[in-house]
């Protein structure tokens, strides 16, 4: 049996066993990094200090990577050390970070594993560029092992109780904006998107960490890459920067076997992008970048689709955060704090309206589930919606006790709440 039928097999076995737990939460975003927890009901719309929190369990330090869950246990990471505090950043030598294991039905930490970054790191300097820090790729993993990224300090695969199997390095670059892009996997690849490490997409062999394929070209793309099912394949899915002076990109799908370019497409009009695209029965939804495009590309073509397979694009988006689709809608929050709602057939606005009280910065992308549309704000509480072409706000939730950050996305599990601030993680429920 060669390497390539083995990893398929892995892959599928791992798929058929996760498929049977709806508990799990196993990537950035969910199941298929579509940020929707289909099935979910009876979550709490209200919450906070004293109200709706089943447990709460205070965290090593700060980050901005979101929670995922796999039988049992939740893993997030954190940093420490350094960039902590604006007044008092620190020393750079200092920079740990942290992968912590919670049981998820007490909130008790089983295991925690600390990492000394590789040196030197990008450099703290306490705006928002920056202010994001030093944990914020999401895990992920495939039901017996955990992996996690740290930029230069490589990416490491955990057993369920913390063993290390294997370190890899993809790279020694930084950059003043940091490392965030989240991990996945396809049929035991684990592909990383390290633009700002080695200016590559990278897939690596999930028992091993040996580089199976490596994409060149691909520089400053903070986006997570995704797989969009079409025609009974899979599409492995990236907006990238064309790198030019003129600001523009390109929307790519790839083998994700084996990293072959499959097509292109013209992406949103910027060259700084950050949201990862959705999709929903072939269809790719991207939006992003400082021009605030939203545009929606057929998948499955080959080699330049921008007349044959784009379907529409307008200007309406989000710099940071990414789309969720809902029964036939694209919703967003732009990060100065609006909802947005586009009709997904046409791109036509639904609705934009803006959130009460003004957010802030909006950077963790929305969860959908229950009917409902939860987004977190930095520093002005989760605000929910419903999930409804006619907007309506229906609370805003605030922890009187913990006014720390928030940018990472809100998991779900058990019809329960998985989120994460600087200070801590909470699970929330009725």
């Amino acid at each position: 049996m060669n390497d390539r039928m083995g990893r398929c097999i892995m892959g599928a076995a791992l798929l058929i066993g996760l498929g049977a737990v709806a508990s799990d939460w196993t990537q950035f975003r969910g199941p298929g990094g579509l940020g929707k927890a289909e099935g979910a009901a009876g979550l709490p719309v209200t919450w906070g200090t004293g109200e709706n929190i089943v447990w709460k369990c205070e965290l090593p330090g700060p980050g901005t990577s979101s929670p995922i869950i796999v039988g049992g246990k939740i893993f997030t990471t954190s940093y420490s050390g350094y960039g902590v505090s604006i007044d008092e950043p620190g020393e750079m030598e200092e920079l740990k970070r942290h992968l912590v294991c919670v049981d998820r039905n007490s909130g008790k930490v089983l295991w925690q594993k600390d990492f000394k970054a590789e040196q030197p790191e990008s450099k703290y300097v306490g705006r928002n560029n920056t202010h994001h820090g030093y944990a914020s790729s999401t895990p992920v993993t495939d039901g017996e092992r955990i992996y996690v990224f740290f930029g230069i300090s490589g990416v490491y695969a955990f057993d369920l109780d913390g063993n290390e199997v294997w370190h890899a390095k993809v790279g020694s670059k930084t950059h003043g904006w940091g490392c965030a892009t989240s991990l996945l996997l396809h049929q035991g690849l684990l592909i990383v998107n390290a633009s700002i490490e080695s200016e590559a997409m990278v897939a690596l062999d999930a028992r091993t960490g040996k580089e199976a394929w490596k994409v060149e070209g691909i520089s400053k793309c903070w986006a997570s890459p995704m797989l969009v099912a079409v025609g009974g394949r899979q599409e492995l899915v990236l907006a990238i920067p064309d790198g030019g002076r003129e600001r523009t990109s390109k929307l790519k799908g790839f083998d994700p076997s084996t990293g072959q370019e499959l097509w292109a497409c013209a992406g949103p009009p910027d060259s700084y992008l950050c949201p990862s695209v959705v999709s929903h029965e072939g269809v790719v939804y991207s939006i992003g970048a400082r021009n605030n495009t939203a545009l929606a590309v057929r998948a499955g073509g080959q080699g330049d689709v921008s007349e044959s397979h784009a379907l529409w694009s307008v200007r309406g988006g989000s710099n940071i955060t990414s789309p969720v689709y809902v029964d036939g809608h694209l919703y967003f929050f732009h990060e100065k704090g609006k909802a947005v709602c586009l009709d997904a057939a046409t791109g036509e606005t639904v609705f934009e309206e803006a959130l009460d009280p003004v957010p802030g910065l909006v950077y963790a992308s929305p969860l959908f589930a229950d009917g409902k549309l939860y987004v977190a704000s930095q520093d002005h509480g989760t605000y929910v919606i419903e999930a409804k072409p006619a907007f309506r706000q229906l609370a805003v939730n605030t922890f009187k006790d913990d006014p720390s950050r928030v940018n990472a996305c809100i998991a779900v599990s058990e019809n329960r709440l998985i989120m994460r601030t600087d200070q801590a993680l909470y699970c929330i429920g009725e």
